[in-house]
């Protein structure tokens, strides 16, 4: 029995021949992520372990856009540990505030994210990226924290849910609307820990745009993934 294009994915980082939903894995994710929330958390619990060099510092992207202008003190002490720990970690990309947008939508535009990629992100919405083919999910910030000591990361193969949407979409129809129909019909916990795999000729039709927005709202369903197909889009 063939291989979903999530364990595909999976089991090319993880030096497996195959993988099957269930089984625990470890890999050295290709990039991960984490933003003025989720990154000064893990900053803090990198060097409670004694850490002193991240492994993969090119791999880390640090982006401030959840407080973006600051709205306080507390917020700009936030970003400015994340500066802070990519000036003593050389190689680690950060994004000061005149450069920076929303973290999901930035690292598409700048092309850091590749189909077969393995992304984790201290952010639920990192499964985002899936738009663009590759395997990304969110991890909490201690997770993050063990990626920047050992640049590698655990996972649970997730199982498959494979949709197709048929037909034509209709005037005024967007991705939007096909994700919220989704959500509406399997219920917001309907994936669980499942990997959301889109096909059909409506996914074919889609704007990068929206399969983006597709992508980032699999976890609404408690998905662990969302992913499509890599094309010449």
């Amino acid at each position: 029995m063939g291989m979903t294009l999530t364990e595909i994915i999976l089991a090319r980082k993880a030096h497996a021949r195959s993988l099957k939903p269930g089984e625990f894995i470890q890999v050295e994710p290709d990039l991960a992520l984490a933003n003025d929330i989720t990154a000064p958390l893990a900053i803090r619990e990198f060097h409670k372990a004694g850490g002193k060099k991240v492994r993969y510092p090119e791999r880390v992207y640090l982006v401030p856009d959840h407080f973006t202008p600051n709205k306080d003190i507390l917020s700009a002490e936030q970003v400015k540990m994340l500066k802070n720990f990519a000036g003593e970690q050389a190689g680690i990309h950060f994004y000061e505030q005149a450069e920076v947008g929303v973290e999901h939508a930035l690292l598409p535009e700048i092309g850091a994210v590749l189909p077969g990629m393995v992304i984790i992100g201290a952010d639920s919405h990192t499964c985002t990226y899936g738009a663009l083919g590759a395997f990304a999910t969110g991890v909490g910030s201690t997770d993050f924290a063990g990626f920047l000591l050992t640049g590698k990361a655990w996972l649970k193969v997730p199982s498959s849910i494979k949709v197709v949407f048929e037909g034509n979409l209709q005037p005024w129809v967007t991705a939007k609307d096909l994700i919220l129909t989704l959500i509406s019909r399997i219920s917001v916990s309907g994936a669980l820990y499942k990997a959301l795999e889109f096909f059909g000729p409506v996914i074919e039709g889609l704007s990068v745009e929206g399969r983006l927005t597709m992508a980032n709202m699999a976890v609404e369903a408690g998905a662990k993934n969302g992913i499509f197909t890599a094309d010449q889009k």
